[in-house]
């Protein structure tokens, strides 16, 4: 029986195009202007296909857009969790996949909207993309990487509207921009196909986003120049770049607590308020191993200065359950704050749903599962209070602002990327803190294993940075910002506007 040879549409192409364009405009080739017209290729696609012909679309779109935004998530299965190189790679295309199903959806209900109403791209197209995402960012615990909104980190005056709207509210404007576009050169074609096609709807929306893009930009600029400070604070990060296989072994214990005192005793010269060591810095249970401990603090009273750092903590002795923590030394040694890792990472520090999947191992070195902490603590000191969040904490906008809605001066931002090793992936999360400093209006100090280590302004400007897999002391300053913004009250109201909207096109689109 003879084969018939594939099949290839021209969807097929716009869906890669778009894919591939998305993924180039985030980190690290951060050709971030391509994600105002990425979508383009698929959108204008999209109005000659059927709904399971979108949804393939859509999900081979996803599939390209993610697979370039997280194919590092493999190096840290490769080489830290045991797993060959070919099966690591396709667990990161079954997450793609998963991800994937959110642009295909999207994809489908634009289809149908183009096909069936007069309403434009630019309103369809924002509006399920956003809720797409925000779904997404809560689903399953949540995976909000590669949002669209974070290829802008960059172009800080179209980002600073994130202090009312929140990330995703950038991310409708984007989407809103590539929707307008296809517009333009679809309009003819809808015109054609139905020669009762009003233009109005489509002229009217085009204007409404061009008046709120000057608008954007305008807010944008004025908050930029702003000044908020309420005083200044003296940091140090310390960068200690121990190598991930050694960080557990303890023949290398001693090597690592000599790292960081010794960079510690670095950065104390430059006689700062607060020195700042990334997370699990400390290679043993703080408070349990007494004698590690006190040595520990005896240490740090030489620094006079505060230390903030990252450790386990093993609160009650009577259990066996850690956390994965911080703790904040004053100048004379005293413990003044204790932190718990409130969003843990599935499969990374804990295994969901154990009593089924108890086959499964973390893919991360530790001493077992940790369980999550569930208080919106701050640190108070006398040069400002500040939230600390720990690796992929920083990664969730509306576990940030809870922090923050009774006020507070500046954020820490703890983690070891060293996971990831040199791939996107570090440059990707670092760019994802330039938009917690917007929507909360908080200086951030981010100290990271092996980088990227550095300050952001409230403004989301970065500051000094170290590099990636480097060791050092970075001392700077910060500025306080005592703002509380619409977004750290009220949360993603705008993306639950998005949801009730989309819920109402659905069911009444017949009117439209």
């Amino acid at each position: 029986m003879k084969k018939e040879p594939l099949h290839i549409e021209p969807w097929m192409g716009s869906a890669l195009l778009s894919g591939v364009l998305l993924a180039v405009s985030f980190p690290t080739l951060n050709l971030f202007p391509l994600a105002w017209v990425a979508l383009v290729p698929l959108l204008i696609s999209l109005y000659d296909l059927d709904s399971r012909r979108a949804f393939r679309a859509g999900f081979l779109f996803g599939i390209v857009y993610f697979f370039g935004t997280t194919y590092w998530i493999y190096h840290s299965v490769y080489h830290y969790g045991g797993m060959p190189l070919v099966p690591s790679v396709c667990l990161v295309l079954v997450l793609c996949c998963y991800l994937a199903l959110y642009p295909a959806v999207c994809s489908m209900l634009i289809a149908r909207f183009l096909r069936e109403t007069s309403l434009p791209a630019l309103l369809l197209a924002p509006l399920f993309w956003t809720v797409g995402e925000f779904i997404r960012s809560y689903a399953f615990t949540g995976f909000p990487w590669s949002s669209i909104a974070y290829s802008q980190y960059q172009f800080l005056p179209a980002i600073q509207i994130a202090d009312i709207v929140g990330v995703y509210g950038v991310s409708f404007l984007v989407v809103a921009v590539n929707g307008a576009i296809a517009d333009a050169l679809l309009i003819r074609r809808r015109r054609n196909d139905k020669p009762l096609f009003p233009y109005m709807p489509t002229v009217v929306g085009a204007a409404v986003l061009g008046v709120s893009l000057i608008a954007v930009l305008g807010y944008g600029a004025w908050r930029m120049h702003q000044d908020r400070s309420a005083g200044s604070v003296r940091v140090a990060i310390v960068q200690g770049n121990i190598e991930q296989d050694k960080k557990w072994d303890a023949a290398f214990r001693d090597y690592s607590k000599e790292v960081y005192r010794s960079l510690s005793r670095e950065a104390a010269q430059a006689k700062p308020d607060l020195i700042v060591w990334p997370e699990s810095a400390v290679p043993f249970v703080f408070g349990r191993d007494k004698a590690e401990t006190a040595d520990l603090v005896a240490f740090q009273k030489e620094l006079d200065a505060y230390l903030l750092l990252g450790a386990i903590l093993k609160r009650d002795p009577k259990t066996d359950n850690y956390t994965n923590g911080a703790a904040l030394l004053s100048r004379d040694g005293s413990l003044s704050y204790l932190y718990d890792k409130i969003h843990l990472v599935p499969f990374g520090e804990y295994v969901p749903l154990k009593s089924v999947l108890f086959f499964v191992d973390k893919l991360a070195y530790g001493i077992g599962d940790y369980v999550p902490g569930d208080s919106y603590v701050r640190a108070v000191t006398p040069f400002g209070s500040f939230a600390t969040l720990i690796c992929y904490e920083s990664i969730f906008p509306g576990l940030t602002r809870k922090f923050y809605v009774r006020g507070g001066d500046f954020l820490v931002v703890i983690t070891n990327d060293a996971w990831f090793g040199t791939t996107n992936g570090p440059y990707q999360h670092f760019s994802m803190a330039v938009f917690r400093a917007i929507e909360t209006r908080k200086a951030v100090v981010r100290a990271a294993n092996s980088g990227i280590s550095g300050v952001i302004d409230s403004t989301g400007r970065i500051g000094p940075t170290t590099a990636l897999m480097t060791r050092g002391v970075l001392s700077t300053t910060i500025q306080n910002d005592k703002t509380i913004t619409p977004y750290t009250k009220y949360g993603d109201i705008f993306s639950f506007v998005c949801i009730a909207a989309s819920v109402v096109l659905f069911f009444g689109r017949r009117r439209f």
